[in-house]
């Protein structure tokens, strides 16, 4: 049966060499794997599905890595490579997030790049939708204007490039962002002179990210508090 039918979903046996013979596949991870170590095709088998999915397990949002370093390698990459991998378990890492970590290491040029490269063709590793999710997360839960944005992004380690055009796909709604936190604010500035809850309102505004807009939306938020309430239009008899 499939999932069309309502039935569970078909899965293919792994196929299990008959005289034992090693299959030609180069388990990505494993690369440097002892050709004196005993075959599994089953083992083998559940990475290959691990590697399909990866690009959808790399971050913490959708999934976690399902790939683990094998064990029975003992060697500094191996090692290095098991550490990153527990991290990106937690939380998503830049390319020089993933360097910094592999850098604890003894580790020469070319084994630490060569994992670095790997990572990247698997998916676990990607600039561009690490400041994307990071982007959704400022916007939507932090409030944050483009300035603290920004700043969040290459504190991060992306790259200015990237960080360039992640930004240019946010639209053009700062202002409307910025009005909305400020109005979630103003009723704790109840009792202040307007002055001193205009300074205070946009100094939140201000280190929020929105800083061109700040005074502004302060003012605004403040006007339409202190406005009187409409209740239509009343004629006298």
């Amino acid at each position: 049966m499939t999932d069309s039918n309502g039935g569970e979903r078909e899965s293919l046996a792994p196929v299990i060499p008959l005289f034992g013979q090693r299959s030609e596949t180069t388990d990505p991870v494993r690369s440097d794997a002892d050709d004196s170590q005993p075959w599994h095709a089953t083992w083998i088998a559940e990475r290959t599905a691990s590697e399909r999915s990866a690009a959808r397990a790399a971050h913490p949002s959708t999934g976690t890595v399902p790939v683990v370093a094998p064990a029975g390698e003992d060697t500094q990459a191996a090692a290095a490579e098991r550490v990153l991998l527990r991290k990106l378990r937690t939380r998503s890492l830049s390319i020089r997030e993933a360097r910094s970590v592999l850098g604890e290491h003894e580790l020469d040029d070319a084994e630490r790049e060569g994992i670095v490269e790997r990572f990247l063709s698997l998916g676990y590793l990607d600039d561009a939708a690490l400041a994307e999710q990071l982007i959704d997360k400022a916007t939507s839960r932090k409030a944050q204007g483009r300035m603290a944005i920004a700043q969040s992004l290459s504190q991060r380690g992306i790259p200015r490039e990237v960080i360039d055009e992640a930004m240019a796909q946010l639209p053009d709604d700062e202002a409307e962002r910025a009005l909305e936190f400020a109005r979630s604010k103003v009723r704790g500035l109840e009792g202040l002179d307007r002055d001193t809850a205009l300074r205070r309102l946009a100094g939140q505004l201000a280190r929020r990210g929105y800083g061109s807009v700040a005074l502004s939306v302060a003012r605004r938020a403040l006007d339409e508090t202190a406005a009187p309430a409409r209740h239509g239009v009343r004629f006298e008899p």
